[in-house]
């Protein structure tokens, strides 16, 4: 497998990755004082994709508070819209690193018909 082949699997596995904190997060919206989290994709030495995870730590919108929770109690932080445009974009990214690795198998298929 080539090099390109071989950066195109870590950033699969890096955007599976990434579907999966897009996932919890949108699971957890409703969730009262849930952080969501995200992922930012890095180059990785001396080739591929690693992905790194932090939490945002903005706040979600006050809750009333009532007798059941006097406390201060807010929403989650996660804002759907954002989580959905992010979901296109992982999807995306998934399928042109697909099509990488299935251009490079047509590649070596292409040379090895000539050499044989």
């Amino acid at each position: 497998m080539s090099n390109a082949a071989n950066i195109a699997n870590t950033a699969l596995s890096s955007f599976v990755r990434k579907l999966d904190v897009t996932a919890n997060n949108i699971a957890n919206v409703n969730t009262e004082d849930f952080k969501k989290n995200r992922t930012v994709l890095q180059e990785a030495y001396p080739s591929g994709v690693k992905v790194s995870l932090s939490r945002v730590d903005t706040p979600g919108m006050p809750l009333p508070a009532d007798e059941n929770h006097p406390d201060n109690k807010e929403t989650s932080n996660v804002v759907l819209e954002d989580e959905l445009v992010d979901l296109i974009v992982t999807q995306n990214m998934y399928d042109a690193n697909l099509t990488t690795i299935r251009t490079e198998e047509e590649m070596q298929k292409t040379v090895l018909d000539l050499i044989v």
